[in-house]
């Protein structure tokens, strides 16, 4: 992740080499469902979306408003998954 602030304007640009979002997904739940174990968190929270977004890898990044997808793919590839569901998405040849 590099940022680079100026005007007080902010762009984060990602790189995720080996990131899967099933996988991110999955260990959320499991987060999720031991803080529940735990008695940290009751069966009501997992309502509210905040309590799996901040047990995801990506929880200290903002969501992104943009994704780019290059080489000709129109799909997402288990990228992002569920920081993505307000993003626009510009796929390129």
């Amino acid at each position: 992740t590099r940022k680079i602030d100026k005007s007080r304007r902010t762009l984060t640009i990602n790189l995720a080499i080996n990131y899967g979002g099933r996988a991110d997904l999955l260990q959320a739940s499991r987060r999720l469902a031991q803080a529940m174990l735990d008695g940290e968190v009751s069966p009501d929270a997992i309502l509210d979306e905040s309590e799996i977004s901040r047990r995801l890898w990506t929880a200290h990044l903002p969501d992104p408003d943009l994704i780019v997808r290059t080489g000709g793919n129109a799909r997402l590839s288990n990228f992002f998954l569920w920081e993505t569901a307000y993003s626009e998405l510009y796929f390129s040849d």
